[in-house]
């Protein structure tokens, strides 16, 4: 990594860099927390990238409701949730196996993880593994039951700020990693 070294820590990588603050939209900052989130409660790496990617869907989603962006309602009625597809598992991300194991569900499709990957390497570019050892320092704090439950209250506190109208679809703000080594502590 650029103007930064690796040590090991534990069982997470640690990076150091003399960035400790970038801009980037909330959807990739929630789906890779999400992500480490899924992986330390116990699911597969793979999975857990597709459960944060879903997850980062839903909340993007009623964030659009809720703004009016999208619509929520058609022929004056409610959407009806989606059923629970059959032999899927999971509470709010239903997780369904596949042929190379089991994947979260989002929009009625399979998650792919390299899909998912690239996107947090395109979106976090050389911040990635930075943040990623962050986030897993921050989620070794709790318990997986504990962790499960808190995980998008610790996200509110160091997601990056933006506008809550509009203006903020979208939108980029800084996402300070030194926030979440504080709340690591």
């Amino acid at each position: 990594m650029a103007g930064g070294n690796r040590s090991r820590v534990g069982s997470v990588w640690s990076y150091h860099s003399n960035m400790t603050t970038f801009r980037i939209n909330r959807a990739p900052v929630l789906t890779l927390w999400a992500a480490v989130v899924a992986e330390q409660i116990g699911l597969p790496h793979d999975t857990a990238l597709t459960a944060g990617q879903a997850v980062a869907g839903m909340t993007a989603h009623a964030k659009g409701v809720r703004l009016g962006i999208i619509a929520e309602i058609s022929d004056g009625k409610p959407k009806p949730s989606l059923p629970r597809p059959e032999g899927a598992t999971g509470g709010i991300v239903h997780i369904a196996d596949s042929k190379d194991g089991p994947r979260a569900i989002n929009k009625d499709e399979l998650g792919k993880p390299v899909a998912v990957e690239k996107y947090l390497r395109s979106k976090f570019g050389a911040h990635l593994d930075a943040t990623r050892s962050a986030m897993e320092a921050l989620a070794m704090t709790l318990p997986p039951i504990e962790l499960n439950a808190k995980a998008f209250h610790l996200y509110e506190q160091f997601r990056p700020e933006v506008p809550p109208d509009e203006n903020g679809w979208g939108a980029k703000g800084v996402l300070d990693l030194t926030r979440i080594h504080k709340l690591a502590r």
